[in-house]
């Protein structure tokens, strides 16, 4: 059974750091591409960073570059998005996605909130 489950959001002043985790089991991580995307309320779902299977490769958009950074531990099965500096705009729901070939599969959100 695949599951994949994300955790590590929650309620951060401006200027403070989260840590995201997004947990898999029942498929084989290591294969797969892995990416956060966010959903504000009432914006589209908007792709945050990326990180091939490898994690040798990453990108960034241009909103949290230099902010955020992804990272991917095949041996634990978990990918992580470091959040620092945060800001007011970056209050979303948290998704993590990974992909390989036409298999694709969804965490089910973390809520960031990043108020004073």
């Amino acid at each position: 059974q695949v599951q994949f489950v994300a955790s590590g959001g929650g309620l951060v002043q401006p200027g403070g750091s989260l840590r995201l985790s997004c947990a898999a089991s029942g498929f084989s991580f290591s294969r797969y591409s892995l990416s956060w995307y966010r959903q504000a309320p009432g914006k589209e779902r908007e792709l945050v960073a990326g990180i091939t299977s490898d994690g040798g490769r990453t990108n960034y958009s241009d909103s949290v570059k230099g902010r955020f950074t992804i990272s991917k531990d095949n041996a634990k099965n978990t990918a992580y998005l470091q959040m620092t500096s945060l800001k007011p705009d970056d209050t979303a729901v948290y998704y993590c996605n990974a992909k390989w070939w036409t298999l694709n599969y969804w965490g089910q959100g973390t809520q960031v909130t990043v108020s004073s």
